[in-house]
């Protein structure tokens, strides 16, 4: 099955204003944007959808206190549609829309709904590094640091579910959605990734009591860590609490800073992910701090040679 990835994440929330500033300073763009809600936009246009909590548009809450209500997906064409819609239609019910979108849960109880993709084809530059040793890659004279910088999210890149299962919730999108597990921590869940998309995972599980589930965290991929750590530094500078970071993960090898955020989730900025196929081994390790990232910094205020503080 070509799934691609995120299309969207739809929330029904407490304070829409709250929401619409967050997303605005993490450089998401606002799409038709009213008291209702709307979308906010990365640059390939996969999004998040804000509603109010009691719109009658959104699926039903989970019974817990996330807000996230349904996760979309994109797919290549109306073939893998016809497909999803035949396997998964052998045991539950599916609402099929006019646009001919599919619309179900997965084994717990989280919504899907199932597009033929909305995502924008970007053609932008990389992050260039030179190094010793290797060719130019950033042209002569042309300079690496520019504080003025967009720094804008460029796709969503994945999230992660607290489950109360995560057997079942593994089974179902590797059995029935042909997900493939990438890497997994042995006494959390697997990092797993769609057929359409060889980044290291686009969905990340972990095992939580049944109260707590719902979204732990969801990304967007930046241009690379220079544009990461702008964009983070950016938010600390408009007074968004930083939770998590920057720092570099293992699994993933994808750079992270992750912020507090009214949704009840952490969003994260991320870059620089590692790619794989169906020839790639699945590792394995325990859930430790030292498993989950590589090396973390500290954020500070800026600071020079010289200065009081020594």
């Amino acid at each position: 099955m070509n799934i691609i990835g995120i299309d969207a994440l739809a929330f029904g929330v407490d304070d829409l204003d709250a929401c619409a500033e967050f997303c605005t300073a993490f450089g998401l763009k606002p799409v038709n944007v009213t008291d209702e809600g709307g979308s906010f936009e990365a640059l390939d246009g996969t999004s998040f959808i804000v509603r109010k909590k009691d719109d009658i548009r959104l699926p039903s809450p989970l019974p817990t206190a996330t807000t996230l209500r349904q996760t979309v997906y994109g797919v290549k064409d109306q073939a893998v549609l016809d497909a999803i819609e035949s396997e998964i239609s052998k045991d539950r019910e599916i609402h099929k829309n006019t646009d001919g979108s599919l619309e179900f849960q997965d084994d717990s109880g989280v919504s899907l709904k199932f597009q033929i993709t909305i995502r924008r084809s970007l053609d932008m530059p990389a992050e260039k590094v030179n190094a010793p040793g290797a060719p130019v890659q950033r042209a002569v004279n042309v300079v690496g640091a520019n504080e003025d910088a967009d720094a804008l999210p460029r796709e969503l890149s994945h999230v992660v579910y607290f489950v109360p299962d995560v057997e079942i919730a593994t089974k179902f999108y590797t059995e029935r959605l042909n997900f493939v597990i990438t890497d997994q921590f042995t006494n959390a869940g697997p990092f797993l990734r769609p057929q359409g998309n060889g980044d290291h995972h686009c969905l990340f599980l972990i095992q939580t009591p049944a109260y707590m589930q719902g979204i732990e965290h969801v990304a967007f991929h930046m241009q690379g860590p220079t544009e990461l750590m702008l964009a983070g530094s950016r938010m600390v500078g408009k007074g968004f609490p930083s939770f998590w970071g920057p720092g570099r993960h293992k699994f993933g090898s994808n750079w992270f800073w992750y912020f507090n955020s009214p949704f009840g989730c952490r969003v994260e900025y991320d870059a620089d992910m590692d790619k794989h196929d169906n020839d790639w081994k699945p590792r394995s390790i325990e859930m430790s701090p030292g498993a989950a990232q590589m090396y973390l910094f500290e954020h500070r205020e800026k600071w020079a040679p010289g200065g009081d503080d020594h």
